[in-house]
């Protein structure tokens, strides 16, 4: 196996382990651990499930796809019955504290075609495909960012990048948040 086809291999396999992660997160929740809020200034972990999966799904879909994402094709805003139908990137903690899922069912599907969907992307990933340029460098109002530390200032954004920075380490980050906010309710964590 090449250096390059090694390195495909153990990013995809890296997705595919937190993305189970997320799965094994969801499944012994109820609405209400979901949806816990433990005090004003805190984010509920529906939150963190909302913001990490659509953004998961809304890299994936423009920047691998160039297709809105699942979200909008299939009105899941509606179908989950969310409270605050925002990613949570530009809204503030005050804002996005009132986040709530009202339809479990309807928010694990979500979950599961966006990760299917994901899984799907990274069986057709090559070197090559995750050298190219996206955007030249990340615009005024992404300088901020995680990403823009990692890529360095007005270093190209590549696919690469996208699923390193928006897929993985942001899903790894916001993981951190949920197994946090399970143990407030009285869950396991996800790893040991």
């Amino acid at each position: 196996m090449s250096h390059e086809a090694m390195f495909v291999s153990s990013l995809c396999n890296r997705i595919r382990a937190m993305n189970l992660l997320w799965e094994r997160a969801i499944s012994d929740m109820t609405l209400e651990q979901l949806n816990h809020h433990e005090r004003p200034g805190v984010l509920p972990v529906a939150f963190s499930f909302t913001h990490y999966l659509r953004a998961q799904d809304q890299s994936v879909s423009a920047i691998f796809l160039g297709e809105p994402p699942l979200w909008q094709q299939g009105a899941w805003a509606a179908k989950t019955g969310v409270a605050v139908d925002a990613l949570g990137r530009e809204e503030t903690v005050e804002q996005m504290e009132h986040q709530r899922i009202a339809d479990l069912d309807a928010w694990k599907a979500y979950q599961a075609e966006v990760t299917a969907r994901t899984a799907r992307v990274l069986d057709t990933l090559t070197a090559d495909r995750l050298a190219e340029v996206v955007l030249p460098q990340l615009p005024p109002n992404m300088q901020q960012i995680f990403c823009a530390l990692v890529i360095g200032p007005g270093a190209p954004l590549r696919r690469l990048d996208v699923l390193e920075c928006f897929v993985y380490q942001h899903g790894l980050r916001h993981m951190g948040e949920v197994e946090h906010g399970r143990a407030l309710v009285g869950l396991g964590g996800m790893t040991s």
